[in-house]
Formats: C-alpha cells, sequence, structure tokens
C-alpha cells in the first residue's frame, strides 16, 4: 500500500510538473508576442508621425542586379524615376494616413500617380488607386489586405509594392521575437510576423522577419519567406537620421531574389509641419491636371 501510495504521489508530482511547463510556456509566449506587438507599433507611431503633413521628394531607381567583388551592385543601367510625395494623417487619434505619389520624371511617365488610404483598423480595407496619365485612366488596385486574393501592386514598376507600404492591422498577425542580435552594428530585435488565415489569401508573404533597432525603433532589416519556407524579398535600410524627434530611414533597398532585381527608394528631400487641404489627398488629384497643379504649388511654396 506504500509503494502504491508513492508511485501515485510521483504521477501527481509530474503531472503537476508538466502542467505547470505548459502553462509557464503558454505565458512566456503570450509575453513575447504582447512585447513584439508593443514595439511593432512604436515602429509605426514613428513612421505616422513622420509622414504627417509631409511633403517629401523622392528618387525610385530599379535594376537587375549581380555580385561583384563581394558587392551587391547592379548589372546594368538603372531605370531612375523622381517622384514627389504628399502625406496627411486621418482617423481616429490620426492613425490613418492618406498619401498620394506623383512621378515628375522621365517626362514620357510625368503625371502617373498613386493615391492609398490606409487604415489601422483590421475590419477596413486600404485602398488604393493608380492612375495612368498616357491612358487617362484610373484603376484601383489591391492593397494587400482585401478579399478578392489578389496580389499586391508594384509602385510604379519597382520591387516595392503596396503592401510593403502598409502600417497598422498588427491585429491580423501573429507576433513573436525570435532573438536578439546586431544589424549595421546596431542591436536590433528580431520580430516575426505571421499572417492570420484570411491575410495569407492576399500576401505573398507567409512569414516575415524583422530587425527593429532597440534605441531608435526602425526596421533597418525585413527578410520575407513564401510558403515554402524560401526567402523572395529583402529590404534593407540605411542613412537613419533623426526628423522632428523621429527616427526614420531616407534610403530603402528591396531586394527581389527570385528575379534578381532591386530597387532603392532614396528621400532626397523631407518637409513636415506642411499645410495640406484634405481634400488634395482624394481621386480628383489624380485626375484634374489644373488642379492638382494649383494645390501642388501651393504646398511647394511653402517649402521653397
Amino acid at each position: 500500500m506504500s509503494f502504491l501510495k508513492t508511485r501515485l504521489t510521483l504521477a501527481a508530482l509530474m503531472l503537476s510538473t508538466s502542467l505547470m511547463s505548459t502553462v509557464f510556456a503558454q505565458t512566456a509566449a503570450a509575453q513575447t508576442t504582447t512585447e513584439g506587438r508593443t514595439i511593432l507599433e512604436r515602429v509605426e507611431d514613428n513612421q505616422r508621425a513622420i509622414s504627417d503633413a509631409a511633403f517629401n521628394r523622392i528618387q525610385l531607381s530599379s535594376c537587375r542586379f549581380g555580385l561583384q567583388n563581394n558587392q551587391i551592385t547592379c548589372a546594368e543601367r538603372a531605370r531612375v524615376k523622381a517622384l514627389e510625395s504628399v502625406s496627411i494623417n486621418t482617423g481616429a487619434n490620426n492613425r490613418d494616413t492618406r498619401a498620394i505619389s506623383i512621378v515628375l520624371e522621365p517626362a514620357a511617365e510625368r503625371g502617373i500617380s498613386m493615391l492609398s488610404y490606409t487604415y489601422d483598423d483590421a475590419s477596413q480595407d486600404n485602398e488604393t488607386w493608380l492612375y495612368l496619365s498616357a491612358l487617362g485612366q484610373v484603376k484601383r488596385i489591391a492593397s494587400g489586405n482585401s478579399d478578392d486574393e489578389s496580389e499586391p501592386a508594384s509602385l510604379f514598376g519597382s520591387e516595392f509594392t503596396t503592401e510593403d507600404q502598409d502600417t497598422g492591422k498588427l491585429e491580423d498577425y501573429t507576433i513573436n521575437i525570435l532573438s536578439e542580435g546586431t544589424e549595421s552594428g546596431r542591436e536590433v530585435w528580431l520580430i516575426e510576423t505571421i499572417p492570420n488565415e484570411k491575410r495569407s489569401r492576399s500576401t505573398r508573404y507567409a512569414r516575415t522577419v524583422q530587425y527593429v533597432d532597440k534605441e531608435r525603433f526602425v526596421v533597418l532589416r525585413a527578410d520575407m519567406y513564401d510558403r515554402t519556407g524560401r526567402e523572395i524579398k529583402r529590404l534593407m535600410a540605411s542613412r537613419v537620421e533623426q526628423v522632428n524627434g523621429n527616427w526614420m530611414a531616407r534610403s530603402l533597398t528591396m531586394m527581389n531574389l527570385v528575379a534578381n532585381r532591386l530597387s532603392n527608394m532614396a528621400i532626397l528631400e523631407i518637409n513636415s509641419g506642411v499645410e495640406i487641404p484634405e481634400t488634395f489627398l482624394t481621386p480628383r488629384t489624380l485626375t484634374d491636371v489644373a488642379f492638382r497643379e494649383a494645390e501642388l504649388q501651393r504646398i511647394r511654396a511653402q517649402v521653397q
């Protein structure tokens, strides 16, 4: 009888230990998810602060890349576009963003523009419109979170897509802090995001690992993987500078590891605190050239 009691006691102890281990593991997982989301919220808050009442001039370069002397370089003459970008924050607590980007050069593409509405609320689909000046047509395109299961569109023929520009909707992802490390000489968190079932239907990325600067809350690198676990794209950030108290990367390079193509988005000029009427961030600006140019002249005059 004593032997039986001892066995029962040991069994109960082992069960208790197992349950406690399970609880501790679940608690740790919940904690890393909460902490990971908090970090990414800080990153997005930075991005929103920089995009509010902003007028920027951007250079977008794309090319096929190769390796030369162990360095990634363009294997052909890069295609270069000059753009102007205007954005404001709207909605509850200014957590939504409206932005328009307009091509200035090359001359053959002048007037091509993209208008996007990004919503923080996961229940509200982001909206993006592309205006093709040569055809005089406006096309509504997928933004990476709609229900039509179509893939996000390229930004002006580059390796960046509408999905890459999205903010908000962190609740659409499982978020894990994988580890800590260094990137470009900076201490970083490696944070994994995995889309939920609904989001996964409209994204190429089955998993993304972001390298977040611990001090500046800027993503210095992001690795994107497809459903087979293959890394298909990589984002590299550089020229991190402080703008009005918020850190931002003024140079972003997106590498398509499948097509061996890359695009660099260089923010040449940053202007914040610009007075921008909300009526300018509407589809009318895409097609009404006279209205667009008159409003742009008013905006440009504020920063000259």
